[in-house]
C-alpha cells in the first residue's frame, strides 16, 4: 500500500516540485470561470467594484453607519475600510467553501496514483488569491479616486496575508479530505463562513467590542489579519511584529495539521469515490 509523506517539508516541496502543473491549473481555473461570457475575465474587476458600491450604499446610505475615527458622512472612507475586511474574509471563504468538493469534482485524478492530489487545494487557493489581488487593486484605485494617498505600508500587505494563506490551506486540506467521506460537510461550510463574517471585525473595528470580548475575538484566525490589513492599506501603520510572528507560527501548525490529515486519509479516497 502506497504511503504519503506527512512531513512539513513535503507540504512545501510538493507545490514547488509541481509548480508548472500548479500554475497551469490555477490559470485554467481562473479563465474557465469566465469562459463563454462576453466580458470574460474583466468580470474579476467589475465584481469587487460592484460589491464595494453596494456595501457603501447599504451601510453608509441606508443604515447611516460610520467608522470610529472617520469624518461624519464620509461614505467613501467607510466603504474602503469595510472593503479590506471583505477582501480578507472573501479569500478565506472562497477557498474553504470550495474545499469539500475538490476531490469529488476531480474523481478522474483520484485513480491516477502519480497525480499529486494535495495540489487541488492549492489550485483553489491560487484562484481565490487572484481575485483577492484584483480586489486590492480596486481598493487602491478607490483610495486615489477619493483623494487619499496609498501608504508605503501597503507594501507589507502580502506579509500580513501570509499567515492567512497557511491557515486557509490547513482548512482546505482538512475539508477536502472530510468532504470525500462526509458529504454534508459541503453544506456546512457555507454557514460556517457566513457566521465567521459576523464574528470577525469586518463590519466593525475590534475596539468597538468591550475589553473582555476582544481577547476571545482574537482567537478568530481572521481578526488579526483584517485589523493588520487595514493598518497597512489604509492607516499607514506597521502591524505588531511579535503578534504577527505568533499568528504565523499558529497558522503553520494549522496548515501542517490539515496537510497531515489529508495525506493520511487520501489512501481511502479511491474506495469511496
Amino acid at each position: 500500500m502506497q504511503t504519503f509523506s506527512i512531513s512539513p517539508r513535503e507540504m512545501f516541496a510538493s507545490p514547488w516540485r509541481n509548480r508548472e502543473l500548479l500554475s497551469a491549473m490555477v490559470k485554467r481555473d481562473v479563465v474557465g470561470r469566465y469562459r463563454g461570457s462576453v466580458v470574460g475575465i474583466a468580470w474579476s474587476f467589475f465584481n469587487p467594484l460592484v460589491m464595494l458600491a453596494v456595501y457603501t450604499f447599504v451601510f453608509s446610505g441606508v443604515f447611516k453607519s460610520s467608522w470610529p475615527g472617520t469624518p461624519e458622512g464620509n461614505h467613501a472612507a467607510f466603504a474602503i475600510i469595510l472593503f479590506v475586511g471583505l477582501i480578507v474574509h472573501g479569500l478565506f471563504a472562497e477557498c474553504v467553501n470550495r474545499a469539500p468538493s475538490l476531490i469529488l469534482a476531480n474523481v478522474n485524478y483520484v485513480k491516477k496514483v502519480i497525480f499529486p492530489l494535495d495540489l487541488l487545494p492549492w489550485v483553489a487557493f491560487g484562484s481565490a488569491l487572484f481575485h483577492a489581488c484584483v480586489s486590492v487593486v480596486v481598493l487602491l484605485l478607490a483610495l486615489l479616486v477619493t483623494g487619499q494617498r496609498i501608504p508605503a505600508t501597503a507594501l507589507l500587505f502580502p506579509l500580513v496575508v501570509l499567515p492567512l494563506a497557511f491557515t486557509t490551506m490547513g482548512f482546505a486540506w482538512l475539508l477536502a479530505a472530510l468532504g470525500v467521506f462526509v458529504r454534508d460537510i459541503g453544506q456546512m461550510t457555507g454557514m460556517f463562513t457566513m457566521i465567521l463574517m459576523f464574528v470577525s471585525p469586518v463590519f466593525y473595528p475590534l475596539t468597538a467590542l468591550p475589553e473582555p470580548y476582544r481577547s476571545w475575538l482574537l482567537l478568530n484566525p481572521l481578526s488579526f489579519i483584517i485589523e493588520a490589513g487595514r493598518d497597512t492599506l489604509v492607516y499607514g501603520v506597521t502591524p505588531d511584529v511579535s503578534l504577527w510572528g505568533a499568528v504565523l507560527a499558529v497558522s503553520l501548525v494549522i496548515a501542517w495539521a490539515g496537510f497531515a490529515w489529508f495525506q493520511k486519509t487520501r489512501r481511502g479516497f479511491a474506495d469511496v469515490v
